[in-house]
């Protein structure tokens, strides 16, 4: 009975959101296209995947930036089964032999071992142990000792919590996602002075350094837009890699729908999300990356069941529509992407042609939204 129940629940859920689709998204083909487009541009700006990113000094091209470009592309793939995104992310595997950033495989940083997740992701498609022994190798080496506090700014979450998720599917190992949910409970309840998630606002502050008594110049707490989209997608990617019956799922749900919901009301006008959740006039306008992860978000918390298509799918048109129309060049730029830091004023001034001081990990985050929003429109 329950099964026909939820069978009935889901059928009318997509009927809602073919219904929604067909009047308001961009066709299936338009939403491919720039994803294609986005992800050309930044292929054809790399040939060499191997090539060291130089900014103010030179990193690997396997730090968290390029490790989140990757995720995105896996994404691509699985909805265009080109050749040649698998090709250029296994060479990039290949160049940094399957390891982390600069060879350093027992570190414990979390935006170090985010590459993995696409390492894991290539070994489920084709098991092979060289492609997982180093990222296992480093969660292992965190798993030997009882230190849970690694993770003290919100991103880390999205970097390495999706890690944990896999290895326990892939070793069918449940002290993995026993260590994931410490670990992520120390983020949200214990780092600063009480945590870092805000159980009245269900916004998270990016560390200790944005807790309370700091304020944004109107005297609100500054939740930044891209620390919040790294917890949400991070807890898509769990919520959609773990078992339906892995421990503590019913935490992270009720943190995904609660942050789903307190997204709304502080949506711009045109679809965006500001780089300050509440406080528009600090560094105001449009933003693609937080917008993308939102996007990506509340698209799979859709396509899951998670979320209402009624009341979520007007949103995630105007978000969806937005960036398509307003940061998508042409020739495949991604405009309005805010430069790396962790709050509003970092990686200013966000424009429409302002070229961030690393291009990757903004693709990688449109790409993630553009999967969901075209599973959306079946």
């Amino acid at each position: 009975m329950k099964k026909t129940v939820a069978s009935i629940l889901l059928l009318c859920s997509l009927n809602v959101i073919s219904t929604v689709a067909q009047k308001k998204f961009p066709t299936r083909e338009k939403t491919l296209d720039a994803m294609r487009i986005t992800n050309k541009y930044f292929m054809n700006a790399w040939p060499d995947v191997g090539k060291r990113i130089v900014t103010e000094r030179s990193r690997a091209s396997n730090i968290w930036t390029r490790g989140v470009y990757y995720e995105g592309l896996m994404a691509l793939y699985e909805i265009d089964k080109q050749p040649e995104y698998l090709d250029y992310a296994k060479r990039w595997a290949d160049f940094h032999q399957w390891d982390l950033r600069d060879g350093e495989t027992y570190t414990r940083n979390a935006d170090n071992q985010c590459a993995g997740q696409t390492y894991i992701d290539m070994y489920v498609m084709d098991p092979q142990p060289y492609k997982i022994e180093k990222i296992k190798a480093s969660i292992d080496s965190m798993m030997r000792t009882d230190k849970i506090d690694d993770w003290s700014w919100v991103d880390a979450i999205q970097m390495a919590m999706p890690v944990f998720a896999q290895l326990g599917v892939v070793y069918k190992e449940p002290a993995y996602w026993e260590r994931m949910y410490e670990m992520y409970m120390y983020t949200r309840n214990k780092h600063g002075d009480n945590g870092l998630f805000n159980t009245k606002d269900n916004l998270w502050w990016r560390d200790k350094d944005f807790d309370p008594p700091y304020t944004e110049p109107n005297g609100e707490d500054c939740y930044w837009s891209r620390g919040n989209g790294w917890v949400f997608a991070a807890l898509v990617r769990v919520l959609d890699i773990a078992p339906k019956d892995v421990p503590h799922r019913k935490q992270y749900e009720d943190d995904f729908k609660a942050m789903a919901e307190a997204l709304i009301p502080i949506q711009r006008k045109d679809g965006f999300w500001n780089v300050s959740l509440h406080d528009p006039t600090n560094y105001g306008g449009k933003e693609t990356t937080g917008t993308s992860l939102f996007v990506y978000g509340m698209a799979w918390g859709v396509n899951n069941g998670y979320l209402d298509a009624k009341r979520y799918a007007p949103i995630i048109i105007k978000a969806w529509n937005g960036m398509l129309n307003d940061s998508v060049h042409p020739n495949g730029f991604l405009g309005y992407v805010q430069g790396t830091g962790k709050e509003p004023k970092d990686g200013q001034p966000v424009t429409h042609t302002s070229i961030p001081n690393f291009e990757d990990y903004g693709l990688g985050c449109f790409l993630l939204a553009g999967r969901e929003v075209y599973q959306m429109t079946k």
